[in-house]
């Protein structure tokens, strides 16, 4: 269900439509020096004074549009700071930005999603977060574990997001099933939903590429899995708890539970508006606001029910996340603006504003708590994901790998290869592509 790229799907996330770039666009490369500037990959410490100079930012996705109010936010109590902004076309962030590192041209900041975070820190073109300039435990731990690499932090989690399960409510009320909180009880709630008319009772995804992949994840991980060691070093793509994972999912689709075909990402709204679906299993939040731009103003609330993912057959609970990151190039010439900005946005009042602004959701524990989030039924689920939340291996081959994982999965659905010879294949290539760090 999620064939456009991770800045797209924040692009779109809750609904929020691409704006186009304002003046403040500008370009963010190549000029001298400016005051409150450190050499390129020096060790620094950033103190309380206010920032200076000029901070050059590299965005991509619809989120930059709206970050220059953040920007007046923070020129308040910076007032002798100046901020230029540069969007760059999603699709050519990283290109661009591996070019910048070669050549010495970074900008002051970026911001990372949490997908693409290894392979540009595997660059070795990005400073680790100064000591003492956050504290770590004010964060998710999945999202601030997402840019550590050795026991090193590269990046400062902005916001956060987890997936969930999205129920059309009528309909399961109809069949006589019941939300779904385990793989068994996934399967049940399918059965009576197929029995009672739904065409496809789960909405499951079948792009069979690299998202197809990260959805196994979930429920390898559900099921005490994963697809690569601790420590980085192996790739464990068709251990025993995989295998049943797959074929847990692909018997969903064998059975006709959910179709091989379909929804596609922007098929899915559509398709459990009209009933084809029942249920959005591992749906992101932003499906949310969209089933009421489809559908009317308080379509969600009468129609849809929110839960948690299911758990694995021993309880274990496992949520796909995302969210983005910012980080500092070591060639940055003001990195004490940069890691001020960084950690200007992680303040919990930043956050809060930020959620007001353009509704990502805060990665910063304490801002769930302030009044502007409570009594939320989508954030109450996001919040409970967010701490059974399952990180993407964080290696820079993950996207080459996770698109050899979906092509695979889709001989099992099609073809009628087994998931074993399936993620065996699999395991072979990774293994010949290998870390890539």
């Amino acid at each position: 269900m999620y064939p456009l790229s991770p800045s797209r799907r924040r692009a779109t996330m809750l609904g929020i439509a691409l704006l186009t770039s304002s003046a403040l666009l500008l370009t963010g490369c190549g000029r001298a020096a400016d005051d409150g500037g450190s050499a390129g990959g020096d060790a620094m410490t950033v103190d309380d004074k206010p920032a200076t100079g000029t901070i050059e930012i590299w965005t991509q996705g619809a989120d930059g549009a709206e970050l220059p109010q953040m920007f007046e936010e923070f020129q308040k109590d910076n007032p002798d700071v100046e901020i230029n902004m540069t969007q760059v076309p999603e699709a050519e962030f990283a290109s661009k930005m591996t070019a910048a590192i070669t050549a010495g041209t970074v900008p002051d900041l970026i911001y990372a999603f949490t997908e693409t975070q290894a392979s540009l820190i595997a660059t070795g073109g990005f400073d680790a977060v100064p000591e003492k300039l956050v504290d770590p435990d004010d964060f998710f731990e999945v999202i601030w574990d997402n840019s550590v690499y050795d026991d090193v932090a590269y990046g400062v989690p902005w916001y956060a997001y987890a997936n969930m399960q999205i129920i059309r409510t009528d309909l399961a009320e109809k069949a006589g099933a019941e939300v779904p909180t385990d793989w068994d009880s996934l399967r049940t709630f399918a059965e009576k939903l197929k029995d009672a008319g739904t065409e496809y009772p789960l909405a499951l995804d079948s792009s069979y590429d690299a998202y197809t992949a990260r959805q196994l994840l979930a429920f390898s991980v559900q099921n005490g899995g994963g697809f690569i060691s601790d420590d980085l070093s192996t790739w464990t793509i068709n251990s025993e708890e995989n295998v049943e994972a797959l074929e847990f999912l692909s018997g969903l689709k064998a059975d006709g539970l959910a179709s091989s075909d379909g929804p596609a990402f922007l098929d899915t709204v559509p398709w459990t508006s009209s009933g084809k679906n029942a249920e959005i299993v591992d749906g992101g939040p932003w499906f949310i606001s969209w089933f009421d731009d489809a559908n009317g103003a308080g379509w969600s609330d009468e129609h849809l029910t929110l839960a948690p993912m299911p758990t694995g057959p021993d309880g274990d609970a496992a949520t796909t996340v995302g969210g983005g990151s910012w980080m500092v190039p070591s060639d940055s010439e003001n990195k004490d603006g940069a890691w001020k900005f960084a950690r200007f946005m992680s303040e919990p009042s930043s956050q809060v504003k930020w959620f007001e602004i353009f509704k990502n959701m805060p990665a910063v524990k304490a801002a769930w708590e302030d009044p502007a989030l409570a009594d939320n039924r989508v954030l109450e689920t996001v919040e409970k994901g967010l701490e059974s939340g399952v990180n993407l291996p964080k290696v820079s081959t993950w996207t080459q790998v996770g698109t050899v994982i979906g092509e695979q999965m889709e001989k099992v659905v099609r073809g009628g290869v087994s998931a074993q010879d399936a993620l065996d294949a699999a395991q072979a290539q990774a293994e010949s592509i290998g870390m890539g760090n």
